[in-house]
Order: C-alpha cells, then structure tokens, then sequence
C-alpha cells in the first residue's frame, strides 16, 4: 500500500478519536486531531499526484473518507448543540445525490472527478469545523453554516447539471 492510500485509511482512523473528543466536550483537541486530519487529505492528493501514485483505491476511498470525517463531525457537533441540525442534513442530501449520480455513471463506464466547487465545499466545510470547535462566535457560525450549505447545494447542483444526460434516454420513455 502506497502512502497516500495510507494517509487516507489514518484519516478514516482518526474519525472516532475526534467524536469522541467532541462528545467529551474537549473541543481544542477535536479541533487538533480534525485538523491534522484535514492535512491528510490534502497530502494524501498532492502526494498521490505528484509521485504518480493514483490508485482506483484512492480515488474510491479518499472522497468517501473526507465524508466521514466531515459529516460524522457536524452530525457530533449538531448533537452537541454546536451546530445547526439542518447544516449535516443538507450535506448529507448532496452526498448521496452526488454519490448515486456517480454510481450511475460509473455504470456507463464514466468516472466523475470531484470538481473545483466541490473541492472549495469541502475546505469551507472543514475551516468551519475548526472554526466552530475552536472560536464559536454565533454570528460567524451561522454565517458560515449558511456558506457550507450554499456551497454544498451549487456543487451538488453542478454535479446534477454536469451529468444530466444520464437521465436522457429515461426522461424520453
């Protein structure tokens, strides 16, 4: 196994040590290990570029890890009152739009690459996060709340606007 697909099973590792660490209430150290988490994700990439170390692995786990860790995140926080509840729900919705568009295509031999507004999602998501477990000024967290969900719907819409030809031949019968 290469490292950027280990860096990415650490990632997924380090999941339940920062629910826990929220659930505890020991919010600076979630906040550290979601970051250093967060730095495996953007690692995990460069060095799987760089070195041309791509694998069908890493592209399969490396978006589904970044999911986990950041959804089951919000879902924590939303339950510890940190967070708004409708924040992990819209996420949640893209996610699984987003993924079931790429399962169909993936069926027709088509290999959807995470685009630009989804990247930019998952980096506000994630400055969210730490923002919410470190600072916590509500008005700035509701700010940013709204800005996670905004980028979460235009990158979902955008999936859904890229591979509308999927439903063609269904929207004809």
């Amino acid at each position: 196994m290469n490292l950027p697909n280990k860096l990415t099973i650490l990632r997924i590792a380090m999941v339940p040590v920062c629910l826990v660490l929220v659930a505890l209430g020991w919010y600076v150290a979630a906040a550290l290990v979601f970051a250093l988490a967060a730095i495996t994700d953007a690692l995990d990439g460069h060095i799987a570029r760089k070195k041309q170390l791509v694998t069908s692995f890493g592209k399969f786990a490396d978006p589904i890890a970044d999911k986990i860790l950041t959804v089951s995140t919000m879902m924590m926080m939303s339950g510890q009152g940190l967070l708004p509840v409708w924040v992990p729900v819209i996420v949640v919705i893209r996610e699984l739009m987003v993924d079931g568009l790429r399962l169909i295509a993936a069926e027709q031999g088509r290999v959807v690459a995470a685009g630009l507004s989804g990247k930019i999602k998952t980096v506000v998501q994630m400055v969210t996060i730490l923002w919410v477990l470190v600072i916590d000024v509500p008005v700035m967290t509701t700010v940013l709340s709204v800005a996670v969900c905004v980028l979460t719907v235009y990158s979902g819409a955008e999936y859904l606007y890229q591979l509308r030809d999927l439903f063609a031949a269904d929207l004809k019968k």
